[in-house]
């Protein structure tokens, strides 16, 4: 990853790094945006340039200005406080309307930014309705309220918190939902997702708001000199100076002003790199084996809806490895949520074993939990993340580092890793906890073949050698067959079939099923007697199928049991067909066959007995190995809709 981003590293198109920087450069300066950006950096520098060559030029009678040392004293005192006090409430406030949703919480927002809406005075004026020295608040305090420090610090607190709000809100929106349900699954209570998680991934936005806030405080004027005329702030001060003896006397106040913010500038750049700092050498403990456990079944009733979707799904557990497979948004990764707690549960029930986990919140259910895109903590190195579970045992941790082969990667941070490393981060994390059920959410997802390959693999031998009870998620019927012992199909939030690997794979209950597992040679057709059936123009043999003459079916046979022959002699039972497209799969090859009626038919052969495209051929449909279904008429499938809607 390092030496992806260095200097001489080379681009996509075989040229060096650099060289295409350079090009991007060049070409940048050839719009107008480079040009519209300078006109306001000048703006902006273009002041500060005439304010300190009028400051070269000044007498010492000019430099010479009683008070301003308290003056700025009083400004960065206050500020800070402000500052503190918005942090405390605002910091919460962010992160509470980051997850509200609804009308009350966009008015709850809206109302907090109006002070950057309105003008000083005004929020000086308002301020002065509520704790001004004539209204009840003003006089339980005999007046003082608008006349010390704590005047200033309660202007500034009004007119500088909606920056703090607002960098919070956003940078706590901006962090993924998955990272605080993964710490749940890992023992974290609510308060400590929000200290452990929340707060340092968005630490960014929440610094920069907090600069954003003190230098508005620190600066402020219109309500100060409204609410709280005495004690001077820098601001007021300057004012002063400039209302009794004109623009001479201000070049100090203009000047400490100018000092005082570039150092706290300074100062939080300096604090956001430290921030930033390679972690500590990590040094895992002697490895452990994990404790011996007896396997347990997972059985769960879940009945749930998430807006307008609605999930009905059952398990009676026969085996100690299941893989829910089904298309996008069939509920897959919702009936993982139900299962970890971390989604609510209409009805239903969920047990491990002799365990009821259905009322128990999701830090307390023990379950491991790996989501589709790793969730690794942004600010943690490998070590830690791999021991962030409330319970994890470090030097079972050590032994999950090794065998998962993340030796030496103990320091590195998620953004230096591969993705076949940060799943493996991921899957280490969830065993260091030594779980009895871990859930998968589709976790090859998005790797490259050979990198999905060998995590599939491994995660097979995990099985093998320990006694946990897994839940994969998946759409790749192919991980279904390699990681489970029972395959639930799913589809709009039902079952549509489930039962064990073996059972499913071999006879799917129906056209929707055999798409999901991947079977593509599906033709519908007719039932010509009660033993063969036309369909494309092409008489097949389908054996006694209970169904009479006339009815309509689908029919489907796997690639691999499709035979294939040179084309003389013909025999019963076989049908003449042409090889339209041929792919070489090593050991194997794939081909598309078009039957003498029309009828395409993907076959799987061995490599060496492949002819080529445009070879004729013979192919046998053997009729133990056809699967048929009767298509549903009308009513039959308004009745199945009915049900399904109830």
């Amino acid at each position: 990853m390092a030496a992806a981003c260095s200097a001489d590293s080379t681009g996509d198109d075989g040229a060096p790094m650099g060289v295409t920087r350079e090009r991007v450069a060049a070409g940048m300066f050839g719009t107008p945006l480079p040009w519209l950006a300078a006109v306001l950096v000048a703006y902006l520098l273009v002041p500060i340039g005439a304010f300190l060559v009028r400051l070269a030029r000044a007498s010492s009678d000019q430099l010479t200005v009683p008070g301003i040392g308290a003056a700025l004293v009083v400004s960065v005192v206050t500020a800070s406080i402000a500052t503190v006090v918005i942090s405390a409430a605002g910091i919460p406030l962010g992160y509470l309307l980051s997850r509200a949703h609804g009308r009350p919480a966009e008015l709850l927002g809206v109302a907090v930014q109006l002070p950057l809406a309105l003008p000083p005075l005004v929020s000086g004026l308002l301020l002065v309705y509520v704790i001004g020295p004539y209204t009840a608040l003003g006089q339980l305090f005999d007046g003082q309220l608008t006349d010390d420090l704590t005047g200033v610090v309660l202007a500034q607190v009004f007119v500088a918190a909606p920056f703090l709000i607002v960098a919070a809100r956003s940078a706590f929106a901006a962090l993924d939902p998955e990272l605080a349900d993964v710490a749940a699954t890992l023992g974290h209570s609510r308060w400590s997702r929000f200290a452990r998680v929340a707060l340092p991934g968005a630490w960014a936005g929440i610094r920069a708001g907090m600069l954003l806030a003190w230098l508005r405080a620190f600066g402020e004027f219109g309500a100060t000199v409204v609410l709280a005329y005495h004690p001077y702030s820098l601001p007021v001060f300057t004012y002063v100076e400039f209302g009794s003896s004109g623009v001479d006397t201000t070049m100090i106040p203009v000047a400490a002003a100018l000092v005082a913010a570039a150092l706290v500038l300074a100062l939080s750049s300096i604090a956001g790199r430290r921030h930033r700092r390679h972690p500590a050498r990590a040094i895992p403990p002697p490895p452990r084996e994990p404790t011996a456990q007896a396997p347990v079944p997972l059985n769960f009733d879940l009945d749930a809806r998430s807006g307008g979707f609605h999930l009905r799904l059952g398990h009676a557990a026969r085996g100690r490895h299941l893989a829910i497979l089904g298309p996008s948004g069939a509920g897959k990764s919702l009936t993982l949520k139900l299962l970890a707690g971390l989604a609510p549960l209409r009805e239903g029930q969920v047990r491990l074993g002799d365990r009821d986990l259905t009322t128990l919140a999701p830090e307390s259910r023990g379950v491991g939990y790996v989501p589709q895109d790793s969730c690794l903590l942004p600010h943690l190195p490998v070590w830690r993340q791999i021991t962030f579970g409330v319970d994890s045992d470090p030097a079972v941790a050590a032994h999950w580092l090794g065998r998962l082969r993340l030796d030496g990667l103990e320091d590195r941070l998620p953004h230096q890793l591969s993705g076949g490393q940060r799943r493996r981060v991921a899957l280490a994390r969830a065993l260091a906890r030594q779980p009895r059920l871990l859930l998968l959410d589709e976790p090859f997802t998005g790797l490259d073949t050979p990198v999905r390959d060998e995590l599939r693999r491994e995660l097979r031998r995990v099985q093998r050698d320990t006694a946990v009870t897994t839940v994969l998620v998946t759409h790749d019927p192919e991980e279904a067959a390699l990681l489970a012992d029972e395959v639930l199909l799913i589809t709009d939030g039902g079952l549509l079939q489930g039962g064990s690997q073996h059972e499913v794979f071999a006879r799917p209950a129906g056209p929707a099923a055999a798409r999901l597992l991947g079977i593509r040679n599906l033709h519908e057709g007719r039932m010509r007697d009660a033993e063969t059936l036309d369909s494309c123009g092409t008489a097949i043999t389908a054996g006694p199928v209970g169904l009479p003459a006339g009815a309509d079916v689908v029919w489907c046979i796997r690639p691999e049991h499709v035979e294939l022959h040179p084309a003389p002699p013909r025999t019963c039972g076989e049908h003449q067909a042409t090889i339209v497209d041929t792919v070489h799969l090593g050991a194997v090859a794939e081909l598309l066959v078009v039957l003498d009626g029309g009828c395409e038919l993907t076959v799987v052969a061995a490599d060496d007995a492949v002819r080529a495209s445009g070879t004729r051929c013979r192919v046998s449909l053997p009729p133990e190995r056809l699967i048929v279904w009767p298509v549903p008429t009308l009513s039959e499938s308004q009745d199945r809709a009915a049900v399904a809607r109830s």
